[in-house]
């Protein structure tokens, strides 16, 4: 007696069997998805781009993945020599929302530390900041501003403060904006850290701004760490590069979060 045929997957069905063995897997090439259901590259497309819409996998070249995690953080001396064009321009991006006598705090990382330059260019402008990093260049060649380090454990790799002391001196100021990073951020989980020891500045300066920006590289979505910073929904504004598949960044923009694309060797950002 001969089996019936396999009747064909409605795409909810397919979409759901492929979640299934990407959690097994991993990752899946675009050829093996294809091979695997018996679809097109286009039918295969089509449903990679609506599940990453909803944040659930994430475009590579020619395939998917799956959200992964996170357990430490590069060095800075590691983080400063990639993606230097992409961090450029989301610096460029994020510093034209600063104004001329305004307190604004920018968190550890290569990203907002590229923002100084900029920065320089303000008058009767506070920085705080918990990245040694940016102080060093401040204090060199910025002398006209005011800056605050908020000081806290010491951070050697990272070249920054974190911890219950920082977020302490932190919460004693009122800030306009603060510029937050992250090496780890998606849609449903929002912004991760595997440190615990960064939650409660990154939270405090939060707290304590009027605004909060997410600056972050796209080379950043869809990976996590252990402890949660703080949905999306809690930004202002969100700062990335242009190497956001336009899946991702309207699944963003239509679960209601102000995404902005800094385009990498731009002389100015574009939505």
């Amino acid at each position: 007696m001969t089996s019936p045929p396999r009747l064909p997957l409605i795409p909810d069905q397919r979409r759901e069997l492929l979640l299934k063995h990407l959690r097994r897997d991993g990752v899946l090439s675009v050829q093996q998805i294809t091979q695997l259901f018996g679809v097109s590259h286009m039918t295969v497309r089509r449903d990679i781009a609506e599940l990453e819409q909803q944040g659930l996998v994430f475009s590579v070249p020619g395939g998917v993945r799956i959200a992964s995690q996170v357990h430490s953080e590069p060095s800075y001396q590691a983080k400063s020599v990639v993606e230097r064009p992409e961090k450029q321009a989301m610096a460029r991006a994020a510093s034209a929302l600063v104004q001329d006598g305004m307190t604004v705090y920018l968190d550890a990382g290569t990203t907002l530390h590229a923002m100084v330059p900029f920065l320089a260019e303000r008058r009767e402008l506070t920085v705080v900041t918990n990245d040694f990093n940016a102080v060093e260049l401040l204090c060199g060649g910025a002398r006209h501003l005011e800056v605050i380090h908020v000081g806290g454990l010491v951070e050697p790799d990272n070249r920054s403060s974190v911890g219950r002391l920082a977020a302490a001196t932190v919460r004693q100021l009122a800030l306009d904006t603060a510029f937050i990073s992250t090496s780890s951020w998606d849609l449903i989980r929002g912004v991760t850290t595997p440190s615990e020891r960064k939650v409660d500045v990154k939270q405090a300066a939060m707290a304590a701004a009027s605004q909060s920006v997410l600056v972050a590289g796209s080379s950043k979505y869809g990976i996590f760490g252990k402890y949660k910073v703080a949905p999306l929904g809690a930004f202002d504004l969100v700062v990335t590069d242009d190497g956001l598949t336009p899946a991702a960044a309207g699944g963003i923009r239509a679960d209601g979060t102000d995404l902005r694309l800094a385009e990498a060797g731009a002389e100015s950002s574009g939505a």
